[in-house]
């Protein structure tokens, strides 16, 4: 613990020393709003790091992103607004409040029932009518249509069945099909952004996050279509020139390989932690 406090100590001695009237001209102009996407692009990082499952780079990425909460709290500070010391007791007070099972007299015995108590604390404590009202407006689309569900759902409004939600996207389709052939395009936006929620519901409702899935199937289609430009180059075709048959063939040959690189990495890692 004298080892986490003095290190935590020196970070904040260091933000300090930067953002003073003699410190490090980038980090003294820094705002609160010019830091705005810095710490969204660390978390991002953070993510990948944490998916890479390389522990030095996910415990750097962190560091980045204390970095980013002690340079707000220092300018917080400086214009006396709040401190880091602030920010750390905020946190610590709110996980006090929203845990009386842990730290008051309550008991619950599931994780659904602790969700439920933590809206229910949360909406009291911010005096709001609604339980979506405090949703941030930053959040992409994707996670904030998780968000959204998650949080209904544990009030209880959520499907009964995983074949439930497959039945609605099955709606869903049909009637982005019927709007398709009417050439409503209106109706067409308005169906597809249904489907896409529906999508995400399926996700949710099975314990997975929709941005996570898409974020794999992303990095999925890179690997597979840089394998298909490599293909192309080395039989001296440019992309630009091939047919759509060119290109498909290309793409399956490309597939087809990766999946089995895939197979034998699988069976290598394996047969090494034997």
């Amino acid at each position: 613990m004298k080892t986490q406090t003095k290190n935590l100590s020196r970070l904040l001695r260091i933000v300090k020393r930067l953002r003073a009237p003699d410190g490090c001209p980038w980090d003294r102009k820094q705002t609160h709003r010019s830091l705005r996407q810095h710490l969204i692009e660390e978390s991002y990082e953070a993510l990948d790091a944490l998916e890479s499952g390389i522990s030095d780079d996910f415990r750097d990425e962190l560091g980045d992103i204390l970095l980013q909460i002690a340079l707000h709290a220092e300018i917080a500070s400086e214009r006396r607004r709040f401190n880091f010391d602030d920010v750390a007791k905020s946190i610590a007070e709110k996980l006090i409040r929203r845990h009386p099972h842990i730290f008051g007299g309550k008991t619950l015995r599931s994780s659904k029932a602790v969700l439920r108590q933590w809206e229910a604390i949360k909406k009291a404590e911010n005096h709001s009518d609604s339980i979506l009202n405090e949703l941030p407006r930053a959040l992409p689309a994707l996670l904030k249509a998780d968000k959204v569900q998650r949080k209904v759902a544990r009030v209880g409004f959520d499907w009964q069945h995983t074949g439930d939600v497959v039945a609605k996207i099955e709606e869903e389709l049909r009637e982005l099909k019927r709007a398709l052939v009417a050439g409503n395009r209106r109706e067409f936006q308005e169906e597809l952004g249904d489907l896409l929620f529906a999508t995400v519901n399926l996700a949710r409702f099975e314990n997975l996050h929709a941005e996570e899935l898409l974020n794999r199937t992303i990095s999925k289609f890179i690997a597979r279509f840089q394998e298909l430009e490599r293909d192309a180059h080395a039989q001296g075709k440019r992309l630009e020139e091939c047919s759509a048959a060119e290109l498909d063939a290309l793409w399956e040959t490309a597939k087809r390989r990766l999946k089995t690189r895939k197979r034998c990495g699988t069976r290598a890692a394996r047969a090494r932690s034997s």
